[in-house]
């Protein structure tokens, strides 16, 4: 049964070589690479009559990628990568032809790159150095990041050209491995701006001494875009808090003149979990030049901040700003809040339906509280949201009805 088990793999696999080669003859790429995909399937290519005839499946993949339409080449790109290393040398050479179209050495290089072997290093970096078409050039950086750690050197080596920087920075930081930091650290100051901030943002993400002191320095780079990235880097590093004061040397950027850098200082500040971040995120919010979109990112912020306070000052800003939508993002946030948080976010929000607050007159606000009172899950809520069944709004009766099933639901 064995036996006959081999003999019938061998005789479709003998079919499929035939089928191919008329498929070939016939310039019927679609058969061919159909046939090809099967004879490269895993339990296929260890075959013996497959290895067999590798280079001569090679050949006819590459006539498909040569000529084929995108959708074409796209398909037998697969099937090249999963002949392995065979088919190293002709990419080599078609990435070098530079009589060949734009869109066959792309694809050329992006088999190379999947194929992540140490030969293909040179003539990507080649490539890069000589190629005057930056969606080419794009492609075979790319390639290079797919690679690792072994082209990590030459990528390095082409941080020393200006028109290569951007791009070797680019697929260094794709590679996310300490070996990378050096030659990061190397462009940190670069002229360029678009190359000090992909440095920042892969240097972020390592937990390197020599990191901490680059992402300090640039918060006051003179880029925007520079300075939002060494904020969003050492809000992920809240161990740092102390040792290196991070409240007050973040708590100025919540007043950038850039708005995207002041939201990122709200949001790293919201990670460092503590009473003294609560309160630099408060200032802001309750600053009359404060713009309602930082606004709300600062109350956002103070809901994810972690603490009593931070809850706290939320409460106070329903009072102290009379802003409905400030309102609304408040009592929204209330009812995300988790663990020992939730029992004072359902007081504040019972508060204001007990205190009349002005906000409880606005449909859209009475229904939000309904629905993160239900959010909540506290069946000291259920009082009030029974009594928003009588409300004179149909949005509030339906959000009350909802987190009364829910609460319900809880304690079954």
């Amino acid at each position: 049964m064995c036996l006959f088990g081999n003999l019938q793999i061998v005789d479709n696999i003998n079919q499929l070589l035939v089928e191919a080669q008329a498929a070939y003859n016939a310039s019927n790429w679609s058969s061919l690479i159909q046939c090809l995909q099967h004879l490269t399937l895993a339990k296929h290519l260890q075959h013996p009559e497959v290895v067999k005839n590798q280079e001569h499946l090679l050949e006819l993949a590459l006539s498909v990628l040569e000529t084929g339409d995108f959708q074409q080449r796209w398909e037998i790109a697969k099937v090249i990568v999963s002949l392995g290393t065979i088919a190293i040398p002709p990419l080599i050479d078609i990435l070098k032809d530079e009589d060949a179209d734009e869109e066959l050495r792309a694809y050329a290089a992006r088999i190379l790159g999947d194929l992540k072997n140490p030969d293909a290093i040179a003539p990507l970096v080649e490539l890069l150095k000589t190629n005057e078409s930056q969606e080419l050039k794009e492609i075979a950086a790319t390639a290079l990041g797919q690679m690792g750690a072994v082209a990590i050197a030459p990528l390095t080596e082409l941080l020393a050209q200006e028109e290569t920087r951007l791009l070797a920075t680019q697929m260094l930081s794709f590679i996310r491995q300490k070996e990378t930091i050096t030659p990061l650290l190397s462009v940190v100051q670069d002229p360029q701006v678009a190359v000090r901030v992909v440095a920042i943002e892969a240097l972020s993400s390592f937990h390197d001494h020599r990191v901490q002191t680059v992402l300090l320095n640039a918060l006051n780079d003179v880029a925007a875009p520079v300075r939002r990235e060494a904020v969003l880097g050492l809000g992920f590093r809240p161990e740092l808090r102390e040792t290196f004061d991070l409240v007050a040397k973040l708590q100025p950027r919540l007043y950038d003149i850039d708005q995207d850098v002041c939201c990122g200082a709200a949001a790293a500040l919201s990670r460092m979990g503590c009473d003294a971040a609560a309160e630099a995120l408060f200032q802001v919010l309750i600053s009359p030049n404060t713009s309602r979109r930082l606004q709300l990112e600062t109350i956002r912020a103070l809901s994810w901040v972690g603490t009593v306070s931070g809850l706290e000052y939320l409460q106070t800003a329903l009072d102290q700003l009379q802003t409905p939508a400030v309102w609304q993002e408040i009592v929204t946030v209330l009812g995300r809040v988790s663990g020992s948080l939730t029992d004072k976010a359902a007081e504040i929000l019972l508060e204001m339906l007990q205190n009349n607050h002005p906000g409880v007159e606005i449909a859209s606000i009475k229904s939000a509280i309904a629905l993160s009172l239900g959010q909540l899950g506290k069946m000291q809520a259920m009082n009030a949201l029974t009594e928003m069944l009588a409300d004179k709004d149909v949005q509030v009766r339906l959000h009350a009805s909802a987190a009364i099933k829910k609460l319900n639901s809880e304690t079954e």
